[in-house]
């Protein structure tokens, strides 16, 4: 018994050195050797924060933050309403090249300051005198001025049809979600990684808020405001009042597609009553005087024949 317990622990005590001598042979090896390790992997090169802002395009670096100082000392000579009304232009559009107030109230002003000479040079190039280019300069501001905006509201106008054609498509795909056991937030997930639309950003910039810690409600009614479309408020509100009374939001989520799907067919019936309609301006402008000089050229050059 003895023998045994001698033979144990000298065997114990041998294999915590070997392990030991194992350690200190790792810890003395050549520092290097780490390095052509991670070679293999490839090249590591070290990155600063003067390297990535140099990588940024010129008007990241340059333009924007330009544009953003400038307006910053404009907008804070504009009324509080206007710049409140101006957010929300930009929110319709989606926020456009991801300018903000100031730097939107920053493009048109530079707009309409390079209007004046250059509306001043076409004005002396057209008529050649003072009048005609300061009627130039004006015109040239004028356009600097509310080119932009009337850009602005076209790229809102622009988002609200792609909304409100990306949403009944949306709706079903977040009733056949729910009805499948899913929650309200995994359905409005797996709309945003089936579909990529103006609709789909909105919802995403939803999830985003409720995992930062805000309330799903408050998101909810935030995007319908922020959307400009009638039909996504009144599925927000649709949703906001399912969550209060407590009713199932399959259920609603049902309606919501359905009378979604009854609103799409009857704007395709009004636009299909208008063709007719709308085609009466080409047909009068283009067809009937193709028309009317094949039909009557021969007969006033036999006239114009017979007077010479």
């Amino acid at each position: 018994m003895a023998y045994t317990l001698v033979f144990g622990a000298a065997f114990a005590i041998g294999l915590f050195l070997i392990f030991l001598d194992f350690d200190r042979t790792r810890a003395a090896a050549d520092p290097t050797e780490i390095e052509e390790r991670l070679k293999g992997y490839g090249e590591i090169d070290a990155t600063t924060l003067d390297k990535i802002e140099l990588d940024k395009p010129f008007q990241e670096r340059v333009l924007r933050p330009g544009l953003e100082r400038l307006g910053r000392l404009l907008s804070d000579r504009t009324p509080e309403k206007a710049r409140l009304a101006m957010a929300a232009k930009l929110s319709l559009a989606g926020r456009p090249g991801g300018l903000s107030v100031a730097g939107f109230t920053a493009l048109r002003d530079v707009m309409a300051a390079f209007g004046v000479p250059l509306g001043a040079g076409v004005g002396i190039f057209a008529h050649h005198d003072l009048p005609g280019a300061l009627i130039g300069a004006v015109v040239g501001a004028l356009l600097g001025y509310y080119g932009p905006i009337f850009w602005l509201s076209s790229a809102a106008g622009r988002r609200r049809k792609q909304i409100q054609k990306a949403l009944p498509d949306a709706m079903d795909l977040l009733t056949i979600s729910a009805e499948a056991g899913q929650s309200f937030d995994a359905a409005v997930q797996n709309v945003v990684e089936k579909f990529h639309n103006a609709l789909t950003d909105e919802l995403a910039i939803v999830i985003r808020e409720v995992q930062l810690g805000r309330p799903r409600l408050d998101a909810l009614e935030d995007m319908g405001r922020r959307s400009g479309v009638e039909d996504v408020n009144n599925f927000v509100q649709a949703v906001v009042q399912s969550e209060q009374m407590g009713v199932g939001i399959s259920k609603i989520l049902r309606i919501q597609a359905a009378e979604l799907r009854r609103r799409r067919r009857q704007r395709a019936q009004e636009q299909a009553a208008q063709a007719s309609l709308k085609m009466m301006l080409p047909m009068v402008g283009c067809i009937f005087p193709t028309l009317w000089i094949i039909l009557l050229g021969p007969a006033v050059l036999v006239v114009l024949k017979a007077r010479g």
